[in-house]
C-alpha cells in the first residue's frame, strides 16, 4: 500500500506518522515548499509538531503530482472550507481506483454538504470509494505516540479494511463502521459544542457546567443524525461521544482554546489572532450546522446561540441566559 496525506498541518502530519508506523509507505504534500525541505532535512515540522521526530521514511513534497502518483490512498487534512477548492486543483491527479480519506471535520458553508460529498462532487469519485476517520484524536497526543482508537467509516467494508490495515499502529487502534454520515455529523458537531465548552470554561463555570454541554450537545448531534438516517449507535462510540469528551475537555482543543478567549471577554479577532494561523473549525461550522439543522427542521439551540456569538450578534452572557431560560420539558 501506497499512501499520500495532502495537508501538513498538525492532524495531516500526525496521521502521515500513523501511516509510516503502521508500515504503509507514505509522502507528506506541504503546501510551501520551504516546509516540505525542513520535514525531509530534519524530520520534524516545526511549524505544526515542534519537538517531536517523525520516522525518517516519511517524505514530504510540495509537489501534488509526485506525491499522488500511483498511490492507493489519498488522505486529505485541510481546513474543511477550503476543501472544493483545493480539491478541484487535484481532481485530475487523483489515481483511478484510489480510496480517498476524508480527515475533515466540517459542513461546507452555503451547500451543506459533509466532507465526503463534497469529495465525490469534485473528485468524481463514488460515494463507495471515500472513507472517513473520526475519533479522540488530538493530533499531538497522537504524535507523541499515546495510545487511542479512531473509527474508519465508509460504505464500502473492504476499503475500510484497508485503510484500517493501513493505518493500525501500535499507539493508534481503528474500528470500521458503515455509517459515514453519523461519524461526520458528530466530527463537525463536536467542534461547534467545544466551543460552547471552552467559553463556558474562560466565564469561570466548572463541571457541571461542562458536564451538562457535552450531554445536551450529544443529544442536539443525536437529533440531527436522526434525521439524516445516521445510525443511533455511532453517537454512543469513538465518531461520537469520544470525540465530543476529547474535543471539550483538553486545552489542545483549538475549538475549545477559542471558546475559553470569547469566555474571558476577547474579541473574535483577538482569539483569531491568537490562534497564529491554526483554524478552529466550529467557528465557521457554528452557522452551516444550524443551517443543515433548519433545513431540516431539527432544534439545535447550543449550536444556535453559538452561532450568535460567533456572528457577533451576542455576547457570552447572553448566550448563557438564552439557553438557562428555554422552556421547560422532558429529557427525550
Amino acid at each position: 500500500m501506497k499512501a499520500a496525506v495532502l495537508g501538513s498541518g498538525n492532524w495531516g502530519t500526525a496521521f502521515a506518522k500513523v501511516l509510516v508506523d503502521a508500515g504503509t509507505e507514505t509522502v507528506l504534500w506541504a503546501r510551501r515548499p520551504e516546509l516540505a525541505a525542513t520535514i525531509n532535512a530534519e524530520h520534524e515540522n516545526p511549524d505544526y509538531l515542534p519537538g517531536i521526530k517523525l520516522p525518517p521514511g516519511l517524505r514530504a513534497t510540495h509537489d501534488a503530482a509526485a506525491a499522488l502518483a500511483g498511490v492507493d490512498l489519498v488522505a486529505i487534512a485541510i481546513p474543511s472550507q477550503t476543501l472544493r477548492q483545493n480539491l478541484t486543483s487535484w481532481a485530475e491527479l487523483l489515481p483511478a481506483e484510489a480510496t480517498l480519506i476524508s480527515l475533515m471535520k466540517g459542513i461546507e458553508l452555503g451547500t451543506v454538504l459533509r466532507m465526503s460529498q463534497v469529495i465525490s462532487q469534485v473528485s468524481g469519485a463514488g460515494p463507495e470509494r471515500v472513507a472517513v476517520v473520526s475519533g479522540p484524536n488530538l493530533a499531538k497526543e497522537i504524535a507523541r505516540e499515546q495510545p487511542t482508537a479512531t473509527v474508519v467509516a465508509c460504505l464500502d467494508s473492504a476499503r475500510a479494511g484497508r485503510v484500517q490495515d493501513a493505518i493500525t499502529a501500535p499507539y493508534f487502534r481503528p474500528y470500521t463502521n458503515s455509517d459515514v454520515v453519523g461519524t461526520e455529523l458528530g466530527g463537525a458537531v463536536k467542534n461547534v459544542i467545544a466551543l460552547a465548552c471552552g467559553m463556558a470554561e474562560g466565564m469561570g463555570f466548572g463541571d457541571n457546567t461542562r458536564a451538562s454541554l457535552i450531554t445536551r450537545g450529544l443529544a442536539e448531534t443525536s437529533r440531527l443524525g436522526h434525521a439524516l438516517g445516521a445510525d443511533p449507535l455511532t453517537f454512543a462510540g469513538l465518531a461520537g461521544l469520544g470525540d465530543l469528551v476529547a474535543t471539550c475537555a483538553s486545552p489542545l482543543s483549538r475549538n475549545r482554546t477559542f471558546g475559553e478567549r470569547l469566555g474571558r471577554g476577547e474579541s473574535m479577532a483577538q482569539a483569531q489572532a491568537a490562534t497564529h494561523g491554526q483554524v478552529a473549525e466550529g467557528v465557521k461550522s457554528c452557522e452551516s450546522v444550524l443551517d443543515l439543522a433548519e433545513r431540516h427542521g431539527v432544534d439545535m439551540p447550543i449550536t444556535r446561540v453559538m452561532s450568535g456569538v460567533c456572528a457577533g450578534r451576542i455576547g457570552p452572557p447572553q448566550a448563557v441566559r438564552l439557553l438557562m431560560s428555554r422552556s421547560t420539558k422532558a429529557e427525550s
